[in-house]
This record gives structure tokens, sequence and C-alpha cells, in this order.
């Protein structure tokens, strides 16, 4: 199957590609450099191809797409600073919405749309298990560029689709894994930890993937994804004060002794000093962004069943993910 992706070049993107030629689909890689990832050996480099392409620019997208039967629409900004709002629009909502019609303009019978588990998986409440049918957590969310942008950006596709273009969303939790960029946001958290280590933990809990399983998720949603549905892809939810535990025990690093009451963050802003450049110093341990740790305070639990169910997905072990992380992180090690 001829497949276009755009993101190509990002953490999930590269690995999407692998996962694409290895089912035996021709890729396109579409970024705005307009490179090729490198392919593990033995994979068949002859069904890949790199075109330059803006989001932004719907000309462009169209003729990068041209002969492709899927798009696959996984570019996006990472960035919940207010001062990245716009830009983050931009790419998520205008670039959804001119991906759409640039795959209805070259002929693309199904648009996979990358989006995020934050779009329906995210709330205040610890014993929540959110799936594909919970509400859209949009008070919550707003206050978050990207968040609210992807929330968006999964309205606009879902209510564009039509007979001639199928719609189906990916909604992966917090990628981990081998091979992200040195400063790419996904590990953020890991390294974090690994250079700093976290002596009092966030209070709220997170869900991670594996992003080699994300990868082959889109892939089972090119194929096996039914029209107008999301796919949660998760395959761990933890408190955030365990999986700082977990990952202590593969780096040189003290767990956490304790997690922040909630609540905790909001108040700490407003004691002098404890505000530097923007982020909360705690004296040890890493400056974190009030953002952060609004963010930290929340809990993202989600179940995978329907993807195991319909698109027949399973996550590895996440203890395997975490491992292969943090030997990724500390071999390249470039900070």
């Amino acid at each position: 199957m001829q497949v276009a992706l755009t993101g190509a070049s990002g953490f999930l993107g590269r690995h999407t590609v692998v996962a694409l030629v290895r089912a035996g689909h021709t890729v396109t890689c579409i970024s705005r450099r307009g490179t090729v990832p490198d392919l593990p050996e033995g994979l068949d480099a002859s069904l890949v191809r790199g075109v330059s392409a803006d989001v932004l620019d719907v000309d462009a997208l169209e003729q990068s797409f041209e002969g492709a039967e899927v798009v696959v629409h996984g570019a996006g900004f990472v960035s919940n600073k207010s001062r990245d709002a716009r830009r983050v629009y931009d790419v998520h909502v205008r670039g959804t919405q001119n991906a759409m019609a640039a795959a209805r303009g070259a002929g693309a019978g199904r648009f996979v749309l990358v989006s995020t588990s934050g779009t329906v998986a995210v709330g205040s409440d610890p014993e929540a298990m959110y799936t594909e049918d919970s509400p859209r957590p949009i008070q919550t969310v707003s206050r978050w560029p990207y968040y609210r942008t992807k929330l968006f950006a999964e309205e606009a596709a879902f209510e564009a689709a039509d007979n001639d273009l199928a719609v189906v969303a990916v909604n992966p939790t917090l990628l981990l894994g081998p091979d992200d960029d040195d400063d790419g946001a996904s590990t953020h958290s890991v390294r974090t930890f690994i250079e700093d280590g976290m002596p009092v933990s966030p209070p709220g809990g997170l869900a991670f993937v594996d992003v080699r399983d994300a990868a082959e998720g889109i892939v089972a949603a090119v194929t096996r994804g039914r029209a107008g549905h999301r796919y949660l892809l998760n395959g761990c939810n933890l408190t955030f004060f365990e999986f700082f535990r977990r990952l202590a025990r593969l780096c040189d690093q003290d767990p956490p002794m304790a997690s922040m009451p909630r609540g905790f963050h909001k108040a700490i802003s407003w004691i002098p000093g404890m505000k530097r450049d923007g982020k909360l110093s705690f004296g040890v341990g890493p400056r974190v962004s009030q953002n952060e740790l609004d963010l930290s305070s929340h809990f993202w639990y989600c179940s995978w069943n329907k993807a195991q169910e319909e698109l027949g997905w399973t996550p590895r072990d996440p203890s395997e993910t975490l491992s292969d992380t943090v030997h990724d992180l500390l071999t390249r090690k470039p900070w």
C-alpha cells in the first residue's frame, strides 16, 4: 500500500517509517527537511523516499501526497507555553485542515490522524480509567496549548470526513523508548531524572507507551481501524511517585522520598524566592515550570482494550520500555 507520512523526521515518525516498511508498505516521508530515517539492516530502502513540505502549504502537501492511498498525519509541535500558542495552533489545527484538504485533492481514501491521549484521557480523579468514549476534557486542557489544539484538530478531522475520505485517529500516551532526539520532549522527564533526580515527585499519575509499539498501532490503524473511531495506545498507568521509583532502579539516582500533596504546586508559586526565570526552584532536584507541575498534578490513566480488540495490538512489558529508554539515554548522554 502507498502511504504518505507527515512528521516523518520526529521521534514517533521515524519509528513509524520502520514499522510501515516492515509491513511491506511503500512510504513517502514528509518533513520540512525532506529527510529519510535510517532503516535497520534487512529492510528495503527502495520502499522509502523523502519529500520536503510544510503542513501550512496545502499545494506542497497535495503534491507530496500524490499516489498515496493512505495519509498518516503525524506532524506536530510539542509545547504548552503560552508564547507558543499561535504556532501550536497553526501546526495542529491549520496543519490538520490542510493535510485533510491535500489528501482529498490527491485522491487518498483514508486519513489516519496521530493525535494524543490528552484529547480524551486526563482529569483530576485518581480512580478514573479513561476510554475512547470518555467525555472530552475541554475545561481541563483549555489552559494547555498543545492538548487544546490537538483536541480541536481531532474534532476538525472527524467533522471533515466523508464517504470519499475515511478518518481514523490514534491516541498514544507519553512516548518512551530508544532513539528520541537529544532534546526530545517525550523523554524529557527521564533525562531530567537521570541528571537531577527527583526528591519529591509530582502528585499525579501518568500513562506511557513504547514508541515502537505506538508505531505498530499506527500501522494497524492504516488497515484495520474503523472509520470515525479513535484508538488509545497505552502501555502502562503509574503514579509519578512509582514511575520515578522504577527509574531509580535503572540509573544512579535515589528514588523520590515522597509525593507532593495535591494542590501544593499552586500554593508554592506564591512563596517568595521559589520562582526564578519562570521556573520553581526547590533547592535540590530539577527546576520545573508551573505549567509542568500543573500537567503532572493530573491523572492520565487510560485503557487500551479497544486497540487490543479491534486492531490486534498489544503493548510490550513496560519494564522493557523503561530499561531501553534509560539505556539509550545513558549511552548517548549529550548533556
